[in-house]
């Protein structure tokens, strides 16, 4: 495996590990009081506000960039926005369930638009992540189909975030800090629409998330910006199915730390889900290695 192939997956699986702690900031704004919808918009606008001199110092590379990289921007702050909301509008399992059939969206994208073949190897890899997630949330083999808006909205993040892998691999040229500014600036734009149009009035007293505040600092500064760093890098160099299937590890991280810190249930069956998920991700390096340490084999 080249060198800068095995960086981009170590980059997604930690991009995915970020985002799987995801709610920990969230609930504390959620406690506070806020509405959802604002606690989205407050998410955003943190770190919005701290990339706002890079965006600034950058502005050149973003004339640069031109329309391309601003449609590939807007795809991904589009892309979390709905997959916020689908959460706010759906149940929290079925969203993460139609939003992670994203590495489908990936592959078929892959193939269709950059001519990357879906090997047997990734069928298998991506049948064991759904097995896995499935076996997570007690499911057994049944996948949920959209019944309501926020279910649609889950399915839809997921095919934008397909679309973002795909432009990222397919224009190279566009650098991860521009991608990852431009990010935080159409989500907070998005964001605050959404809010003001669907929220209740009367609930947007940022006074009232005060003592949240520190956590969601401290979270973006250490946490959300090098995870959307990394997961706006790693897909430069992979198929887009693949880094689908890195991104699962949010569901292996955000189940461990529900149990640890929520004291949400783990047990056999989150156990079994979270090594299947794992043994996904390792499917293929694994089998490479041993083509490599085979008599004859190449990488």
């Amino acid at each position: 495996m080249g060198t800068v192939e095995s960086r981009a997956k170590l980059a997604c699986l930690g991009a995915g590990a970020v985002w799987g702690l995801f709610w920990i900031p969230l609930r504390g704004l959620e406690h506070a009081g806020l509405h959802q919808l604002w606690v989205i918009t407050l998410y955003f606008a943190v770190p919005s506000l701290i990339v706002l001199p890079i965006a600034a110092l950058r502005w050149r590379h973003f004339a640069r960039g031109g329309l391309d990289l601003q449609i590939t921007i807007l795809a991904s702050g589009v892309a979390l926005v709905l997959y916020s909301m689908s959460i706010i509008y759906t149940e929290v399992v079925r969203a993460i369930l139609l939003f992670y059939l994203m590495p489908i969206w990936g592959a078929l994208l892959g193939w269709v638009v950059l001519k990357e073949a879906i090997t047997p190897l990734r069928f298998a890899a991506m049948a064991l992540a759904f097995t896995g997630m499935l076996t997570i949330f007690g499911l057994g083999l049944r996948v949920p189909l959209p019944q309501n808006i926020g279910d649609w909205m889950g399915l839809a993040s997921g095919v934008a975030w397909a679309v973002v892998a795909v432009r990222i691999r397919a224009n190279p040229v566009h650098e991860a800090v521009d991608l990852t500014v431009g990010f935080f600036l159409w989500g907070i734009v998005m964001a605050l629409g959404a809010a003001l149009l669907l929220a209740p009035a009367g609930v947007a007293s940022v006074g009232q998330a005060g003592p949240a505040m520190p956590m969601l600092i401290a979270f973006v500064v250490v946490l959300v910006i090098p995870g959307t760093y990394l997961s706006l890098w790693g897909p430069k160099h992979l198929n887009p199915g693949v880094v689908g299937l890195l991104f699962m590890t949010e569901i292996v991280v955000g189940a461990i730390s529900a149990a640890w810190l929520s004291g949400e249930p783990f047990g056999l069956r989150e156990t079994l889900g979270v090594l299947l998920i794992a043994g996904a991700s390792l499917l293929e390096p694994l089998a490479r290695l041993m083509r490599r340490r085979a008599p004859g084999g190449r990488a």
